[in-house]
């Protein structure tokens, strides 16, 4: 996800996108450990994409 498709986004809908991140990324933790994950790549890129949701999200809550 691009940080520019994230900053469109108010902060319910930020919540939301962090908690589907963490599910899907915890998915992906499961496969890894029963060696089902092909492309193991997908862990970092999820991940990265958790911290860039909470970094903007944390960046809106403080600019109120």
């Amino acid at each position: 996800m691009k940080t520019a498709e994230l900053r469109t986004k108010d902060v319910a809908e930020l919540k939301n996108e962090v908690k589907a991140l963490q599910k899907a990324h915890f998915g992906l933790r499961m496969q890894k450990a029963t060696q089902q994950l092909n492309n193991t790549a997908t862990l970092r890129n999820t991940r990265r994409d958790i911290a860039r949701a909470k970094t903007i999200l944390v960046e809106k809550q403080s600019a109120k």
